[in-house]
C-alpha cells in the first residue's frame, strides 16, 4: 500500500524526466543530430507517419543530416515537410539525396533558445511537484481510512520528498548540460 504510493510517484516523476528529454532534444543547437527530424511528419499513402519511417535519416557531417527517402515519389514530399516544419531549416534535394544544413544559431536565438529550455524545465518541475502532491494525498486518504499510522505517513512523505528532490536534481543537470551546448559555439 505504502510501497504503491511511492511507485506511482516515481513512475510519473520518471515519465516528467523522459518528457523533457524529449523536449529538449528538439532544442536545436548548431549541431546536427538525427532526432531532430523525429517529430516531422510526412503524408505516406494517405496517413501521416514520422520521416524515419519513410526514409533513412543519417549524419552526413557534424553540420548536415542526410535523408534519403526508401521509395522515390517520396523525395518531394519529405523535403516540403522538413521545409515546412517549425526547425527553420532548408532543405536541397541532390538526385534521392535530401540533404538539410544545420544553420549557425546568432546570439540573439541562443538567448531564445535558453528562455524555451529554461521554461520546458519550470514545466518539467511543476509537474514533479504535481507527482509528490498526488502521493501526499493518497497518503492523507489512507489516514483518513485509519490504513496507516501518522508515523507511517510522516516518513512516506519524506521518502517522497527525497524523490522530489532527487528528480528535481535531475531536472537541472539536464538544463544546465543544454544551456551548454547551446552557449558552446
Amino acid at each position: 500500500m505504502l510501497e504503491d504510493v511511492k511507485k506511482n510517484a516515481d513512475q510519473k516523476m520518471q515519465k516528467s524526466l523522459e518528457s523533457l528529454k524529449n523536449d529538449l532534444a528538439k532544442v536545436r543547437t548548431g549541431r546536427a543530430h538525427t532526432g531532430l527530424l523525429d517529430h516531422v511528419m510526412v503524408e505516406y499513402y494517405g496517413s501521416m507517419v514520422a520521416v524515419n519511417q519513410v526514409a533513412n535519416v543519417t549524419l552526413g557531417d557534424a553540420r548536415t543530416i542526410n535523408v534519403q527517402p526508401y521509395e522515390k515519389p517520396m523525395i518531394g514530399k519529405v523535403e516540403k515537410a522538413i521545409r515546412d516544419s517549425d526547425l527553420g531549416l532548408n532543405p536541397a534535394t541532390n538526385g534521392d539525396l535530401i540533404r538539410v544544413p544545420m544553420p549557425m544559431l546568432t546570439e540573439e536565438r541562443r538567448r531564445d533558445l535558453i528562455k524555451v529550455v529554461r521554461t520546458e524545465g519550470e514545466n518539467a518541475k511543476v509537474s514533479l511537484r504535481n507527482g509528490r502532491r498526488d502521493a501526499n494525498d493518497a497518503l492523507k486518504k489512507l489516514i483518513k481510512d485509519k490504513e496507516i499510522s501518522e508515523d507511517e505517513e510522516r516518513r512516506m512523505q519524506d521518502e517522497v520528498q527525497k524523490l522530489t528532490d532527487k528528480y528535481v536534481a535531475e531536472v537541472d543537470k539536464l538544463l544546465q548540460a543544454k544551456e551548454t551546448e547551446l552557449l558552446a559555439v
